[in-house]
């Protein structure tokens, strides 16, 4: 179910919109009747989901760092959002070996300084921190990971995620925020879709594998991961959300979203369905020294009873979906009606 009231008309602000998952969630809310505003540093992929959902045509940007306090504040002052996603991150676990620092620095410090500069903003009642499903201490178990496990993180992004969720943790219990402001947390499993075009990311890489003729290179086949379309978490987010804003005296401070346990595959699963799919393609094993955990997998059943959320898609459907714009992705307007398509397609069949 879609509360579609909460966002008629409403200011949001999207921090991290040029990014994937921002992308997409700025065309979402448009089409949902929201005014977006989107501050994040200019998009670092030409041709990928900020440019061809090109949320410049309806939400008003700043192009800046998200620790530059100074043009943070000043934009929210400008701005008066009421809804906040914050989503401004770097977002690569292979990336935060090589930039550990920065990974901290904006991950950590940058939800410290959006939740400051918002907390006393008397428009802003609700903000969603977007984190990851690699919040969690993983001990190897494989067990579906619920709310109030112990966070931890074995690399830097993962630690740094998990960093993040106790900034605004604490905030929340240190700072009495104002009667009806309230900050939560939505974490989320493995996301696919059209748009995406980071490194080291094996749904890209398996297509820019085909485009260049070589084989991909798979450095943890056997790892399982909780794989979802895009549009399963950011309908989550703003099912989340909205709740907050209805009753943020009784919002779950975090929640999971993923998929059931038949939407948790394998890496090699995952390759050889898209080998199936698009009729061609390799994949060769290429060891790596760096940590990973072998098994991940979310347990969203807080989700599903607090906010009516369920996961539509199966992988297989999220795949399918995703190839779909992969085939016309240097189109730019033949991608860009696929993924307005997709969210239409997405929102008929929510349940009413």
């Amino acid at each position: 179910m879609i509360d579609e009231d909460v966002w008629q008309g409403r200011r949001v602000l999207v921090t991290g919109h040029t990014g994937f998952k921002g992308a997409w969630l700025a065309a979402v809310l448009h089409r949902l009747g929201a005014r977006v505003f989107g501050y994040a540093l200019a998009p670092e992929h030409a041709g990928g989901a900020f440019d061809q959902l090109d949320p410049s045509t309806f939400a008003m940007s700043e192009f800046a760092d998200i620790r530059a306090s100074d043009r943070l504040g000043q934009f929210i002052e400008t701005t008066r959002p009421e809804i906040v996603f914050h989503l401004a991150a770097q977002s690569l676990v292979r990336r935060s070996f090589t930039e550990p620092v920065a990974t901290f620095d904006v991950n950590v410090l940058g939800t410290a300084r959006l939740l400051d500069e918002v907390s006393p903003c008397p428009s802003v009642r609700t903000v969603v921190v977007v984190t990851s499903d690699k919040v969690y201490a993983n001990d190897g178990v494989g067990r579906p990971f619920r709310e109030g496990d112990p966070l931890g993180g074995g690399d830097p992004y993962s630690a740094s995620k998990a960093a993040a969720e106790l900034v605004v943790r604490s905030w929340r219990q240190s700072f009495s925020p104002r009667e009806g402001f309230t900050a939560v947390t939505a974490r989320a499993g493995n996301v696919i879709g059209g748009g995406d075009l980071a490194a080291d990311r094996l749904v890209p890489d398996f297509f820019r594998s085909l485009e260049a003729g070589a084989p991909l290179e798979v450095r943890h086949p056997g790892s399982v991961r909780p794989w979802q379309f895009v549009l399963e978490p950011i309908f989550g987010y703003l099912a989340l959300a909205a709740a907050a804003w209805r009753q943020p005296d009784s919002v779950p401070d975090a929640v999971n979203f993923g998929p059931d346990l038949d939407g948790c595959w394998t890496v090699e699963e995952v390759v050889e369905a898209l080998i199936e799919r698009c009729g061609t393609g390799t994949w060769v094993h290429r060891s790596s020294s760096e940590p990973e955990a072998s098994v991940l997998r979310l347990d969203a059943a807080l989700a599903r009873e607090r906010l009516g959320w369920t996961s539509l898609l199966s992988v297989s459907a999220a795949l399918e979906w995703t190839a779909d714009w992969w085939a016309v992705r240097s189109d730019l307007n033949a991608a860009r009606r696929i993924m307005l398509a997709q969210i239409d397609r997405y929102r008929e069949m929510i349940p009413s």
